[in-house]
């Protein structure tokens, strides 16, 4: 990876935006971390390094909010190369005869109208660097879940990612669907049994991000290897 690189993760403050923020500056990323959580942040770039790593608060359902990120970002370290349009949330039991219908507002918002945010506002910055951007799906926006309305937002955002590519086809910009099952974060009470860990996806962004050129990922679907049965 280029060493003046910059890419600026949303949700960051924990699970996979954590783990991919550490990697990336691992691998020589500069790295724009935006979150609610900012006391989380402070934290992850005291570790990271202040040199390589900025800590912004941030309300991804706010265009005002992102828009400001995106401009930080720029005034701080001058280019953007990748948006990891990360941050969402989950929803409450009920299916749709009786989930939380303002959980359901909260998510969708978050995890569709925020991403679309998120994209708007870093567009300007990554044509004019060639960027990358990569939205974390779901392996539940590829299969049906009974009574979903979180499984129906990651369908959005796999619709988001395809139709991203056909909009910026010619931009030389990449967009990359990352798509993990079940993973062992924050994001759950309690771990799940099977479950991939936040480094695997953390993975998977840096390897689509690390490709050539040449090479678009469009997708990167994973998830956990089923329990063996002689275990």
């Amino acid at each position: 990876m280029s060493h003046d690189k910059v890419i600026l993760i949303t949700g960051a403050s924990s699970g996979i935006g954590a783990a991919t923020a550490k990697l990336a500056v691992e691998g020589g990323y500069r790295v724009a971390l935006a979150a609610r959580r900012t006391d989380k942040l402070d934290a992850l770039v005291a570790s990271l390094g202040e040199e390589r790593a900025l800590a912004l608060s941030c309300d991804v359902t706010s265009a005002e909010d992102q828009h400001r990120v995106v401009a930080q970002t720029l005034s701080r370290f001058g280019r953007l190369d990748g948006l990891f349009a990360n941050a969402g949330m989950g929803g409450t039991p009920g299916g749709f005869s009786g989930a939380d219908t303002e959980v359901w507002k909260s998510m969708i918002l978050t995890n569709v109208y925020g991403v679309g945010l998120s994209i708007q506002a870093a567009l300007p910055a990554l044509r004019e660097s060639h960027g990358h951007v990569l939205l974390t799906g779901s392996a539940a926006g590829r299969t049906t879940i009974a009574g979903s309305m979180y499984s129906a937002t990651k369908w959005a955002v796999t619709g988001i990612g395809h139709n991203l590519r056909e909009e910026l086809r010619g931009s030389g910009i990449r967009v990359t669907l990352i798509e993990p099952g079940m993973v062992d974060t924050p994001f759950f009470d309690s771990p799940p049994e099977q479950a991939l860990e936040e480094q695997d996806i953390a993975n998977a962004v840096i390897y689509a991000l690390s490709q050539p050129e040449r090479v678009d990922v469009n997708e990167i679907l994973i998830r956990p290897t089923p329990p063996r049965d002689d275990a």
